[in-house]
């Protein structure tokens, strides 16, 4: 152990189309929605995280607000990297070092990602000091979140639902043995619901408004065990101009989401479809887990149970399933180089 050991950091990232997570030293010290506020005239960013969620859809002309992720790829590099930087320098433990440590990461990249995007991720990292980086895949970093011990040679599928994919994977030996990556996620299911108040309710609502809705009431079927209670939406009247409120039920917002469903449906079975014998046979005992926020729709978990005729199980806490394995990974570095891209 030398002595730039001594200055070196450890930390892990889930660089998130909707949010972004960050480890250091066993603790998520990092949960922001992955977006920034940029003065137009100055070009300087003004905020990130939850300061410019804040801001998002009520900003005038001098200030936009850019999500730097779409599709679980970096669209804005300038943006993400900025981003990436506020987030790492905001680390309490970090603030308070005389000399700005170097940093050993693992970063979490979605399994459909191509060279090019995994080298832009990469450089980002390097220019914040990152000298060591490795990259994680999203489902890999999900089954390890979760807790399955993924070198054994045993079958296991993961359906990672985020902000801007779904990631779905079967996972043996340390490995992904077949995969699909669709970009029907969280994303969508908000415009779904903008969507739906517009044709069906002449409401107009913002992304803050519909994502509100989907957490408060959104369902992924309509005859749910235990349902919400209806909700009152507030937007602008499309005839008149005016505010108004409309009250909405659960069975709308399955209704708005069945068509993006269906689509994450078709691919699970596409992808069982996929996998080999052996592998299927282990499918059959294990089930599915599902992760990230996505699956935290009501009622999807059984919905995917009756399509498959399996049993599908939750991550405990999903939103965080991913950062956690991505966590376990850096701190196992050893045990689990091998599956990392480098």
């Amino acid at each position: 152990m030398g002595f730039f050991d001594f200055l070196t950091e450890e930390i892990a990232i889930d660089l998130g189309t909707a949010n972004t997570l960050i480890i250091h030293n066993d603790k998520v010290v990092v949960d922001s929605p992955s977006i920034v506020a940029r003065d137009r005239i100055s070009g300087k960013i003004i905020a990130v995280g939850k300061e410019a969620n804040m801001m998002q859809g009520k900003t005038h002309e001098n200030i936009k607000t850019i999500r730097p992720l779409k599709d679980g790829v970096i669209a804005d590099f300038d943006a993400s990297e900025k981003m990436i930087n506020m987030f790492i320098k905001g680390i309490p433990a970090l603030k308070k070092k005389f000399l700005q440590p170097t940093l050993r990461m693992v970063i979490c990249i979605p399994s459909g990602i191509t060279e090019v995007e995994m080298r832009a991720v990469k450089e980002s990292a390097e220019r914040v000091n990152g000298k060591e980086v490795y990259l994680i895949h999203e489902p890999m970093a999900a089954a390890i979140g979760i807790g399955l011990d993924i070198m054994q040679p045993k079958g296991n599928m993961i359906v990672d639902i985020g902000g801007g994919t779904t990631e779905i994977a079967v996972i043996a030996l340390g490995g992904i043995v077949c995969d699909k990556s669709v970009k029907i996620a969280g994303d969508v299911f908000t415009n779904d619901i903008i969507y739906y108040m517009r044709t069906q309710h002449n409401l107009y609502v913002g992304e803050t408004t519909a994502e509100n809705i989907k957490i408060a009431i959104g369902a992924a079927t309509e005859d749910l065990e235990v349902p919400p209670e209806e909700m009152s939406v507030q937007g602008r009247d499309l005839l008149t101009g005016k505010p108004k409120q409309v009250q909405i039920s659960y069975r709308e917002i399955a209704k708005a989401l069945d068509k993006s469903i269906l689509r994450i449906e078709d691919a699970v079975m596409e992808t069982l479809s996929q996998t080999p014998p052996e592998l299927a046979a282990d499918i059959y005992n294990t089930g599915i887990y599902l992760a990230g926020g996505g699956s935290m729709l009501r009622g999807l978990d059984k919905r995917i149970s009756q399509k498959t005729d399996l049993p599908v199980y939750i991550a405990e806490d999903p939103l965080r399933a991913v950062v956690r394995g991505t966590g376990i990974a850096l701190k196992n570095l050893e045990k689990y180089k091998p599956i990392l891209i480098k």
